[in-house]
């Protein structure tokens, strides 16, 4: 199985009053992370749903864990797979890591629904969005 990763700064104002990177930093930094990831996979933009009809999705669960505190100014890594593709959800795992070593900061999913963009009704993600996730998942 593949993931998917990507090196974000820790910043002075993404700090709490101890130092500590604040923990509604840490689903902006998860949301950029799988942007990066649409982006690789060649679904970036926005709404072209012509070259790519499962863009049109929506956020069902966000699940954080916080382990570890992520001191003062730094970096991280953000790593990202699929943990489940189901008929119409998709579950991205993910931890917030160190650069330097495997030690976990933060872990936890992400539920995406494929909904119709009219009906906002769930749809069945597509054979080829299927096929091009293959490879980053735990599941298979």
């Amino acid at each position: 199985m593949r993931f998917h990763e990507v090196v974000h700064g820790v910043y002075f104002d993404d700090l709490d009053i101890f130092g500590v990177l604040h923990n509604a930093r840490y689903p902006l930094l998860l949301e950029r992370t799988i942007g990066d990831f649409w982006k690789r996979m060649g679904w970036g933009g926005l709404a072209d749903l012509e070259r790519n009809p499962d863009q049109f999705h929506l956020v069902r669960v966000n699940h954080l864990e916080y382990v570890k505190a992520v001191e003062g100014l730094d970096e991280v890594r953000v790593r990202i797979w699929v943990e489940r593709l189901g008929h119409t959800s998709l579950t991205f795992a993910f931890s917030v890591l160190p650069t330097d070593e495997d030690t976990i900061f933060a872990q936890g999913y992400r539920v995406l629904v494929c909904v119709d963009p009219k009906t906002r009704r769930p749809k069945p993600w597509s054979d080829d969005f299927r096929a091009q996730l293959g490879p980053y998942r735990s599941d298979l």
